[in-house]
């Protein structure tokens, strides 16, 4: 008797359907085929032992599994519940009515329980979009599938309560998610906040410009400045996510397996921080199976990278065209794959190898020579990428001990979306560009127009200060971002005076 299952397979941050064949018949051998790996070849012997742990036998017959389409590659163990459904129907132990109304996917123990797969969101989005009743898979993913309206998600702990439920003898209540509910609760919720930060109201202002023009910063600045700590705080002066950004985010966690147990939708902007002994696979994704990396995984949120001269150059070199492109290519001799890597970088480093050059009090001990070295670890098509540049010095004892309240992250963030908004309206024309960084040349020139005296103080910064040209389109697009937090229509002087001083490292001599 040939029976007839659905699975999915993921691939990019999307699911295709895969249909999973039985076919019992005479003979004495078991058959897999339709490209499938390793690991779902394993799965004869996790399903055989799952079966007869709750009294159901494996037939002695020949067995043929088919998994189409078949020249997609199967990969994972996440197929071993819709094959064991499939052998069951299909050597006429159980009846199974509404068995192909159903995607239906898990890990099976060989004493029979679920383990939690990877990709349960993206999963549950085809399903409904196929028509399908409903989803059987494990119950910690039950949580996160249920993001999907309109669909049965049914969460079980092992093989016999999926059986008892798909006979209908069971009855199992479909797991039901408010996500508006856990949207709205959770949007203003962050671990760190502005108000906790003493002085630094400079690098606050510059975050504050950064977070209302979608910009990269770098901080430059010696060890115990506060480098860390004011990034870790951007997120919460960031716009709220919107539904549909939260849905893209969590997409990508559930493919790479980062939700955790019970989780649900992703409501806060990702914050991610790589230790600097990553590899660029790592970083970008990729792998023999491809998977997002940490760009991706920081999207439509921050991604830092401390220490940045620490980094591999190929590592950082790696991100230069997702930075432009917003997205990255996962390349393959069979398969191609995009991931979205919409991100913020927040960049820190010292100055110099002991960390002290123009510090205030201490004094640098590296050699003639050695700071410029340092400084060029880092690439300028990279810094070409990042439009502010901050010195952040170090706070002093009576700041740091002053009982004056800072400004705390939400006072911050309200001014951030008011800039916000002028920029949604002003692009509202192109879809592809929401905020000041995303310009491209011929936008700026066409949206940062300046009169007369900002030419003659932008040249003359430029002859003065040695900037250089590509310096030039940066501090355009910053200049912009300040007169949309003043809620001015035009970009005025001191906008300009302001941007300008964020672009430390393109001053000659400025290492020595």
């Amino acid at each position: 008797m040939v029976a007839k299952t659905f699975g999915s397979a993921v691939s990019g941050v999307d699911a295709k359907l895969i249909t999973i064949e039985v076919n019992v018949g005479q003979g004495t051998s078991f058959y897999m085929v339709g490209l499938p790996d390793s690991a779902v070849k394993e799965s004869q012997q996790r399903v055989e032992s799952a079966l007869k742990y709750y009294g159901y036998r494996m037939p002695r017959q020949k067995v043929v599994v088919n998994l189409a389409p078949a020249d997609i590659r199967k990969e994972g163990s996440s197929y071993d519940l819709p094959i064991a459904m499939g052998i069951l129907k299909g050597s006429e132990q159980v009846a199974f009515p509404e068995l192909e109304q159903y995607i239906i996917m898990g890990e099976l123990s060989l004493d029979g329980r679920l383990r939690p797969i990877k990709g349960a969101l993206p999963i549950a989005i085809e399903a409904r979009k196929r028509g399908f009743k409903g989803f059987v898979l494990p119950k910690e993913n039950a949580a996160e599938a249920s993001i999907v309206n309109n669909l049965d998600i049914i969460g079980v702990d092992h093989l016999e309560e999926a059986i008892g439920f798909m006979e209908g003898e069971l009855d199992i209540a479909p797991t039901v998610t408010d996500t508006r509910d856990i949207f709205y609760h959770s949007i203003e919720s962050y671990e760190f906040d502005f108000s906790d930060v003493q002085g630094q109201e400079n690098i606050k202002r510059a975050m504050e410009i950064a977070a209302a023009g979608g910009h990269n910063v770098i901080m430059i600045g010696p060890p115990g400045a506060g480098k860390t700590m004011l990034a870790k705080r951007l997120p919460s002066i960031l716009p709220p996510l919107s539904l549909q950004e939260a849905l893209e985010t969590t997409k990508i966690h559930s493919v790479a397996g980062k939700l955790g147990g019970n989780a649900s939708l992703i409501a806060r902007r990702p914050f991610r921080s790589p230790h600097h002994t990553i590899s660029d696979v790592a970083l970008v994704g990729g792998g023999g199976n491809p998977q997002p990396g940490e760009i991706s995984l920081s999207h439509n949120g921050v991604l830092f990278l401390d220490e940045l001269p620490e980094f591999k150059r190929t590592v950082l070199e790696v991100m230069r065209q997702p930075l432009e492109e917003r997205k990255v290519t996962i390349s393959r001799a069979k398969v191609s794959v995009d991931y979205p890597a919409n991100f913020m970088l927040i960049a820190s480093m010292n100055p110099c190898p002991c960390g002290y050059y123009n510090h205030p009090e201490k004094e640098c001990v590296c050699g003639p020579g050695i700071v410029q070295r340092y400084l060029n670890k880092v690439s300028g098509p990279l810094l070409d990428r990042i439009d502010l540049h901050v010195e952040v010095t170090p706070v002093k004892f009576d700041e740091m001990t002053s009982n004056r309240k800072s400004e705390n992250s939400k006072s911050i963030r309200d001014r951030v979306i008011l800039g916000r908004q002028k920029q949604v309206e002003r692009f509202a024309g192109n879809p592809d560009i929401y905020c000041n960084a995303m310009m491209p040349s011929h936008l700026v020139k066409e949206v940062c127009q300046i009169n007369e005296a900002g030419k003659v103080l932008l040249k003359t910064a430029m002859e003065k200060l040695g900037l250089s040209a590509r310096a030039y389109d940066r501090i355009l697009k910053v200049a912009r971002t300040i007169s949309d937090l003043s809620q001015c229509e035009d970009i005025k002087v001191e906008h300009l005076a302001e941007a300008i001083q964020y672009r430390s490292l393109d001053r000659e001599g400025w290492a020595g």
